[in-house]
């Protein structure tokens, strides 16, 4: 399995043919990289909010599904005063950890239980 970087996520933004504007200008590659290894083997995950090209809620979930070539789904959300647009070119990738190990096993609990399947299962498939 390649390793995600910078590099690798900006190539597939630029060769996709459905490009949408970042509102963050930080991300977590080790997210992402969980998020992806559930994508591949088929994990679902709820829809991204989006304000017309806008990211509203989803980054991590948007650039896994372009990583992973998936399908994922976008539900009309609202922006506010203090959405901002960004560059994906000026995003920064960052490999610190922002979730806990606590939040991490109650994510894959969620999404254990959003694709209908046995919480080891899902763990084991993202090893």
């Amino acid at each position: 399995m390649v390793k995600i970087n910078r590099e690798i996520i900006l190539s597939v933004i630029d060769e996709s043919d459905d490009i949408l504007i970042t509102t963050h200008n930080k991300l977590c590659l080790p997210i992402i990289n969980r998020i992806y290894k559930k994508m591949i083997h088929g994990i679902k995950f709820d829809d991204i909010k989006v304000c017309d090209p806008l990211i509203i809620d989803g980054h991590h979930r948007y650039i896994s599904a372009l990583l992973a070539g998936v399908k994922i789904n976008k539900a009309k959300s609202a922006k506010t005063s203090a959405t901002t647009e960004y560059k994906w070119i000026d995003v920064e990738f960052v490999q610190e950890e922002w979730d806990t190990k606590d939040k991490i096993k109650r994510l894959n609990e969620l999404d254990a239980k959003f694709n209908n399947m046995p919480l080891k299962k899902l763990v084991d498939l993202t090893k």
